[in-house]
């Protein structure tokens, strides 16, 4: 059982910059890779970004080099940092772990809306 808190999300000028973070508690050492998703209104469910417990960082790529992906093990935390904001970017985000004994576990999402 792993719980996930997202914190940073918020209205932000187009071009402007965002951080979101993530903390894991539980059974966090059930999880070997957390990551990034996001979902717009009448969109499906994307992956933003993943990485591994090793720090290995894996990227949509239509997300064009804007967004960093991070890790901090000592706080089992994940951070999203976004640059160079669109207005296409609008959606929630949300925080996933992926554990041991194939289970998924997601954060409540927090919105990030972009204004032109």
């Amino acid at each position: 059982h792993v719980q996930l808190v997202e914190s940073g999300g918020g209205l932000v000028q187009s071009g402007g910059s965002l951080r979101l973070s993530c903390a894991a508690s539980g059974n966090i050492f059930m999880i070997y890779a957390m990551g990034w998703y996001r979902q717009a209104p009448g969109k499906q469910r994307e992956l933003v970004a993943t990485i591994t417990n090793g720090g290995d960082p894996n990227y949509n790529d239509s997300m064009k080099g804007r967004f960093t992906i991070s890790r901090d093990n000592a706080k089992n935390t994940i951070s999203l940092q976004m640059n160079s904001l669109k207005p296409e970017d609008t959606a929630v985000y949300y925080c996933n772990a992926e554990a041991g004994g194939g289970y998924d576990f997601w954060g409540q999402g927090t919105q990030v809306t972009v204004s032109s």
